[in-house]
């Protein structure tokens, strides 16, 4: 995969386990932002209010290098790590996977544990969609208006998404393109008698 190019997940989706009568039910659920993951616990916390444990991980952004496990009282490392692990796993990062565990009056032990979250998470993550996005950049580029052909032209080969254009005696717009590809089509407009990309000019 390049590293302009990341994996995360369409919709969210639910999972069910079983062991030894204790009830497992996760969630894996697509977030962008730290904020959305604490929105997202408080809610099934509260739909969950009488069951043992809530249990999760996430891992957010392109990069992945944003991630946090918690074991939400069982023995340290036998819940979000295991749950963690499945979404390393997979390669996925803007996703919060949440197990839910019932007691179910037997003890697992922390083996039994371990399989149990790793299976739970796995089961969600295996119920949703995942699909690769790229990591785009924005480029803005300003020029005087008789060179719009010339513009509109690397526009069309390159193909870049418009965000927004702005078309007076003096022009601006601002494209998205995948992150591997800015800097081909930065010099490419450049190029263009005119153009230049504001705040880098000297």
């Amino acid at each position: 995969m390049a590293d302009d190019s990341y994996k995360t997940i369409k919709q969210v989706a639910e999972g069910y386990y079983t062991e030894k009568r204790s009830r497992f039910i996760s969630y894996a659920i697509p977030v962008r932002t730290v904020e959305e993951v604490k929105e997202q616990l408080d809610k099934y916390r509260k739909q969950y209010y009488d069951a043992r444990h809530v249990c999760w991980a996430y891992m957010l952004g392109p990069e992945r290098l944003t991630f946090r496990a918690n074991d939400d009282g069982e023995p340290s490392s036998t819940a979000g790590k295991p749950i963690l692990g499945q979404i390393n796993s997979n390669g996925l990062t803007d996703i919060l996977v949440v197990v839910i565990r019932y007691f179910g009056g037997i003890e697992l032990g922390t083996s039994g544990l371990i399989v149990a979250y790793r299976t739970a998470a796995a089961e969600a993550i295996a119920a949703t969609g995942i699909e690769e996005r790229t990591v785009d950049e924005d480029i803005t580029i300003a020029f005087e208006y008789p060179y719009l052909n010339g513009i509109m032209r690397i526009v069309k080969e390159e193909n870049p998404a418009i965000v927004s254009q702005k078309f007076e005696m003096d022009c601006e717009m601002t494209l998205r393109i995948r992150k591997g590809e800015a800097e081909r089509l930065k010099a490419r407009l450049l190029k263009v008698e005119s153009a230049y990309i504001p705040g880098t000019e000297f």
